[in-house]
C-alpha cells in the first residue's frame, strides 16, 4: 500500500516544551497540515499549542462524528492520512463510528483523543472513558500515552501504521497531564513494532502459478477492489487488463480503479451490481482478485458462489485469503508490486504458450449479456423526477475531474451505477460500515484536501439530517461543496425491502410522518424545508421538482462557488435500485429488474 515518505529526522529542543507543543511539533513533522476535531476539558492543552502552528489549519466541526468522516474524506481524496480530534468521553466516543467506518475500508486515518489526568484513570471521573478499549477491535493499533516524552515516538509510530501495510485508524490517546508537563522534544530514529512487517514483495512462485492460470483460462475476470486504489496501482492494473483482454469488474470501494469507459469494465459486481459483472464471476473458471476481499455483498450466498472457478487471491493483508473463499493461490504483496510482476509474468507466459489469453468465446458471451440486460430504470410518473435521472445528469455536467461522496443507500447505489468515474479517488462512499450521515462531512474533508476540485455530496433526505450541521462549518471555512438531496421524503432502501419482502407495510421509513403532519401542506414534506435550512446555516439553497428544471438548477449550483450549495431534488417514493441479488440468495438469482430474471439460456440445467 501507499507508503509515507521518509521523514526527515528534526533536531531535538535543548528548551523544554509541554507535552502539548511537542504534539503539534510531532504532527508538522510527519507533515499534517489538515486536522478536523472539536476541543474539550481533558485536550484544551492540545488546542492551546495549535494556536501556534502556522503549518497545521485546524478545522473546527459541529459534531465529532463529523470530524472523523471529514478526515477519512481528505484521507481518500488525497492519499495522506486524516487526522482527527477529540477530547475524552463523550468526544472520543463520538469518534467510533467514523473510526469503525475508516478500519471497514482500509482508510489511513490517525485519532488523536485527549484523556482524563493519569491519576484518574479507572476511577470514573469526569468525562473519562476507555476509548483504547471500546476501539480495539476497529483500530489497527492503539496508544495510551501518560509520558510526554513518549508523545513524539506515539505519533510517528501511529502515522506509520495507520499508512503502511493495509491502512487503517490508528488511536493515540493522550493524558491531560502528559500534555501539561514539561519534556524534550526528541524524534524518534527507528520504529519499535515488534512483529509488525508487512509482505510488499510478493512470491515469485506464486506469480508463476497465476500467470499460468490467466494464460490457459478461457473464463477469466479480474475482480478488483479497494486495495488497487489504496496502494496506487490503477496504471498497472490497466496494462495487465489490456496485455491480457480480460473483463474487469470493480468492487463499490475499487471504483475509480478501472476507467468505467473502457471496453473490458463491466461495472461492479454484487448485490447492485450489473448483470454482466454478477454474471461473469458466477461463470467464470478463474477469478483474480486484487485487494478485494469476497464480501457477503459481493458474493451472495457464498456456497454457489462462482462454483466453478479457480481463485488467485492477492492482498496486502494475509488474513483476508482464505477468509471467505479459499485460494488456489494466494499472493501476499503490495497490489502495485503484485500488478507489476503479473504484468511482466503473463508477457513470458504468452511468449512460450499457444494460443494464451485466447477469451474470444468469453467475451461473446459477456457482450450478450451487457447489450441485453444493460443498466437502466424506469422513467417518473409523468412531470416527475426520477432519482436515477437526476444522478446521471449531475455525473453527465459535471467534468472527469470531479469527487463524489454518497451517503448510504438508494442514492448510494444509484451513484455508483449511473455516474462514469474515469478517474482513481473520485468516488468516496462508506463501503464497508454503511455508515450513514457520511456524505457531508466527507465531502467537507475532501474539499479540504484538494481545494481546486470541485465536490459533490449525493445524499439522501434520511442521511442528510444526520450530519447536515457539517454545512456551518464549511460556509465559515471557505469550503464550497455541493449537495444534492434526492430527496424521496422515505428511508428509501428500508422501503425498498418492506416492499419487496415485508408486503409493503412501511414500518417508520416515511421521513414526514409523525402525529402533527396529518393536515400539512404537502403531508408534511416540507419538514424541513432543505432550502431555508442551507439558507440560516450559510448555504445557497435551490430546488428542483421537474425534469424541465433539472439542467438549468445543476448549472446553477455551478455557477455558485463562493459558499456551500444544497439542491433539493424532489423524486418519486417508489423508485427502485436494480439490478438486485436479495440478501442470503445466490447470486444465479439476480433480478435484473422487478419480475424480470435474466435468460442465460441455461434453464433445463
Amino acid at each position: 500500500m501507499t507508503q509515507l515518505a521518509e521523514i526527515p529526522v528534526p533536531p531535538p529542543s535543548s528548551e523544554p516544551m509541554t507535552g502539548a507543543q511537542s504534539l503539534v511539533r510531532s504532527l508538522e513533522a510527519v507533515g499534517v497540515d489538515t486536522a478536523f476535531g472539536i476541543p474539550g476539558g481533558a485536550i484544551t492543552p492540545a488546542y492551546d499549542a495549535l494556536m501556534d502552528s502556522t503549518q497545521v489549519r485546524h478545522i473546527l466541526v459541529r459534531h465529532e462524528q463529523g470530524a472523523g468522516h471529514a478526515a477519512t474524506g481528505y484521507a481518500q481524496s488525497t492519499g495522506k492520512v486524516g487526522v482527527c480530534m477529540a477530547t475524552s468521553g463523550p468526544g472520543a466516543t463520538n469518534l467510533v463510528t467514523p473510526i469503525a467506518d475508516a478500519y471497514m475500508d482500509s482508510v489511513p486515518l490517525v485519532a488523536i483523543t485527549g484523556q482524563v489526568v493519569s491519576s484518574s484513570i479507572g476511577t470514573d471521573a469526569f468525562q473519562e472513558a476507555d476509548i483504547c478499549g471500546i476501539t480495539m477491535p476497529i483500530t489497527k493499533h492503539s496508544f495510551l500515552v501518560t509520558d510526554p516524552d513518549d508523545i513524539p515516538r506515539a505519533i510517528s509510530e501511529a502515522f506509520h501504521l495507520a499508512s503502511t501495510g493495509r491502512p487503517g485508524p490508528v488511536l493515540v490517546d493522550i493524558t491531560k497531564d502528559a500534555l501539561q508537563k514539561d519534556t524534550v522534544f526528541r524524534w524518534p530514529t527507528e520504529h519499535r513494532l515488534p512483529g509488525y512487517c508487512p509482505v510488499t514483495k510478493p512470491s515469485g512462485k506464486q506469480i508463476q502459478r497465476a500467470a499460468r492460470l490467466i494464460a490457459e483460462a478461457k473464463r477469466p475476470v479480474l475482480y478488483v477492489g479497494g486495495g488497487v486504489l489504496k496502494a496506487r496501482a490503477t496504471d498497472e492494473l490497466k496494462a495487465l487488463a489490456e496485455l491480457t483482454g480480460a473483463p474487469v469488474t470493480t468492487t463499490l470501494m475499487g471504483i475509480g480503479a478501472f476507467p468505467d469507459s473502457h471496453p473490458q469494465h463491466l461495472g461492479m459486481p454484487g448485490m447492485h451490481g450489473t448483470v454482466a459483472a454478477v454474471t461473469a464471476l458466477q461463470r467464470a473458471d478463474l477469478i483474480v482478485a486484487l485487494g478485494a476481499r469476497f464480501d457477503d455483498r459481493v458474493t451472495g450466498k457464498l456456497d454457489s458462489f462462482a462454483p466453478n472457478a479457480m481463485v488467485v487471491h492477492a492482498d496486502i493483508d494475509p488474513a483476508e485469503i482464505g477468509k471467505n473463499r479459499v485460494a488456489d493461490v494466494p499472493i501476499v504483496g503490495d497490489a502495485r508490486e503484485v500488478l507489476t510482476d503479473l504484468i511482466g509474468a503473463v508477457r513470458d507466459e504468452r511468449e512460450n504458450t499457444e494460443a494464451a489469453c485466447d477469451y474470444a468465446a468469453w467475451w461473446e458471451q459477456l457482450d450478450g449479456w451487457r447489450t441485453t440486460y444493460p443498466l437502466g430504470y424506469e422513467p417518473a410518473p409523468e412531470g416527475g423526477l426520477s432519482p436515477q435521472q437526476v444522478i446521471q445528469r449531475i455525473g453527465q455536467l459535471t467534468d472527469e475531474k470531479t469527487i463524489f461522496s454518497a451517503g448510504v443507500g438508494q442514492h448510494q447505489m444509484w451513484a455508483s451505477q449511473f455516474i462514469s468515474y474515469e478517474r482513481p479517488n473520485s468516488w468516496l462512499n462508506s463501503g464497508g460500515a454503511g455508515t450513514m450521515g457520511y456524505a457531508v462531512p466527507a465531502a467537507m474533508g475532501a474539499k479540504a484536501g484538494m481545494p481546486e476540485a470541485t465536490v459533490w455530496a449525493i445524499d439522501g433526505d434520511g442521511c442528510f439530517q444526520m450530519t447536515n450541521q457539517e454545512l456551518v462549518t464549511c460556509a465559515l471555512n471557505n469550503i464550497p461543496i455541493k449537495v444534492a438531496i434526492i430527496n424521496n421524503g422515505v428511508l428509501g432502501m428500508v422501503r425498498q425491502w418492506q416492499s419487496l419482502f415485508y408486503g409493503q407495510r412501511y414500518s417508520n421509513t416515511v421521513l414526514h410522518a409523525g402525529e402533527k403532519a396529518e393536515g400539512r401542506a404537502g403531508g408534511g414534506t416540507r419538514i424541513p424545508d432543505f432550502l431555508k435550512l442551507a439558507e440560516a446555516m450559510g448555504c445557497y439553497g435551490l430546488r428542483c421538482e421537474s425534469p424541465d428544471q433539472l439542467d438549468a438548477t445543476i448549472e446553477k449550483a455551478m455557477s455558485l462557488n463562493d459558499a456551500p450549495v444544497v439542491i433539493d431534488f424532489i423524486v418519486h417514493e417508489d423508485a427502485m435500485v436494480w439490478p438486485m441479488v436479495a440478501a442470503g440468495t445466490s447470486n444465479d438469482e439476480i433480478m435484473a429488474a422487478r419480475d424480470v430474471r435474466p435468460d442465460f439460456g441455461d434453464d433445463e440445467e
